[in-house]
């Protein structure tokens, strides 16, 4: 296998995987999505890799860079913010490389709302809470299916985690509440998850528009959603000496 796409993780070095900081070492080409990945991430390529940023090239560009590199007999990494599979735009690249008979593998990575959630310290999915997490965004260049509107969506109720909008705050805010959140429902917003200038806001719908709006906050944030965030919830069963599972009876 010559080409992997590697998620670089949220964007502290540490969090990239081990077998993606081994790719990256070994790699003769790097593609990185410049406007994103961390730099210091590139610290462990050897220092003869050639080294790409992706925020300047077409599709096209990209590709082609990569099939003259395998030509060439070289590695290749397309190292991808997160994990490639959201928001990656990986699919239309994997289909061009398909058409070129390039073989290549995908190497997961974290994603930065499980970053958000670190640094929140909260649990999406707490009991008779919330069992379901949505990962979504607010339309914009690109187009939402009509039914994956943000106020739709709204309308569960559930734990929501908002990529690539918090430069559309307000709009965001507006859907959330037409979806049905309550004004107090708890929102946070986490800037640049896992950096080492990571900044974290809170508030509800009601407050935390004002203090995003204050703080300038105009993009690489994730945007929280639910009563996940605070208040009451139920403990596992996982764990209660009433509950019974293959590995201990109930007690």
């Amino acid at each position: 296998m010559q080409v992997f796409f590697v998620g670089a993780g949220p964007g502290d070095p540490e969090l990239v995987t081990v077998k993606g900081q081994r790719l990256i070492a070994v790699a003769d080409t790097i593609i990185y999505a410049g406007s994103l990945v961390n730099p210091e991430i590139l610290a462990s390529a050897k220092p003869q890799a050639e080294i790409h940023n992706s925020a300047s090239l077409t599709l096209e560009e990209v590709v082609e860079i990569i099939e003259q590199s395998v030509k060439a007999g070289k590695n290749v990494v397309r190292l991808h913010t997160g994990d490639p599979s959201l928001y990656g735009a990986i699919k239309e690249q994997m289909d061009l490389l398909d058409a070129r008979q390039i073989t290549y593998e995908i190497v997961p990575g974290v994603s930065s709302f499980l970053a958000a959630a670190a640094a929140l310290r909260c649990e999406y999915t707490l009991p008779e809470v919330s069992q379901t997490l949505i990962i979504t965004r607010l339309e914009g260049r690109t187009a939402v299916p009509e039914k994956e509107k943000l106020a739709l969506l709204a309308s569960h109720n559930c734990s929501m985690c908002i990529f690539l909008s918090v430069h559309m705050f307000d709009a965001v805010i507006a859907e959330l509440l037409k979806g049905g959140y309550s004004e107090d429902t708890p929102v946070a917003v986490v800037e640049k998850a896992s950096w080492p200038d990571e900044k974290i806001f809170r508030g509800t719908l009601a407050t935390i528009g004002r203090i995003v709006g204050e703080a300038g906050i105009a993009r690489t944030a994730m945007i929280v959603v639910g009563d996940c965030l605070e208040g009451e919830y139920a403990l596992s069963q996982l764990y209660s000496p009433n509950f019974s599972h293959m590995f201990r009876e109930a007690r």
